[in-house]
């Protein structure tokens, strides 16, 4: 094997979900991960801490939320904070990532232990918007709700991205749809 090669995270991820895929993520191995990828075990835990971590990246998208939440412009209601966070993550997280999401989705439902893990990320990035909008003086239950129904909207979004028969279509319209939908239940649309 190659001492040092390039892209080597590129290539145990390409690895590890070819591996997942035809085998399954609990039949797959690390030292498998590694030798599809031409690289050694070493270089896979230089990148990711277990074989989860190739689907699932510790941490960055409720850091991601937290900084977008403080960067909000002041004066916006909550809600609108929440829009704020939602698109800015659907244009700078997800455009070109379709496929990916896609391939992610399709390992997580097979495995019980992945959907386990896929709520506790739920909960860690629910957990991360509540604080953020904390910070910024919402009230303890107002907080709290807005987080999960970020979280909610969110995935609503996602899945509805995901079906969308144009390949090039917009996450951040499928944000305000969904939000606008949860407005139109209690009476309060947004003006566009």
């Amino acid at each position: 094997m190659a001492r040092w090669a390039p892209d080597s995270r590129g290539r145990l991820e390409s690895a590890a979900f070819e591996l997942f895929e035809a085998k399954g993520f609990a039949e797959t191995t690390v030292p498998e991960i590694a030798e599809r990828a031409g690289l050694t075990t070493r270089t896979f835990f230089r990148h990711f801490s277990d074989k989860r971590e190739v689907l699932f990246v510790d941490g960055a998208m409720s850091t991601y939320a937290q900084q977008a939440i403080e960067e909000a412009p002041s004066g916006l209601p909550p809600i609108e904070v929440v829009r704020h966070l939602l698109r800015r993550s659907a244009e700078e997280q997800f455009t070109g990532r379709a496929d990916r999401i896609r391939r992610v989705r399709a390992i997580v439902v097979t495995d019980p232990m992945l959907r386990e893990r896929e709520l506790a990320k739920r909960d860690e990035l629910s957990a991360a918007v509540d604080a953020g909008l904390t910070e910024r003086g919402v009230d303890e239950l107002s907080a709290r709700l807005l987080a999960d129904l970020a979280v909610t909207v969110m995935y609503l979004a996602v899945d509805r991205w995901l079906a969308s028969p144009d390949p090039g279509a917009d996450l951040s319209a499928h944000v305000d749809e969904v939000l606008d939908a949860h407005s139109a239940l209690h009476g309060d649309r947004r003006e566009s």
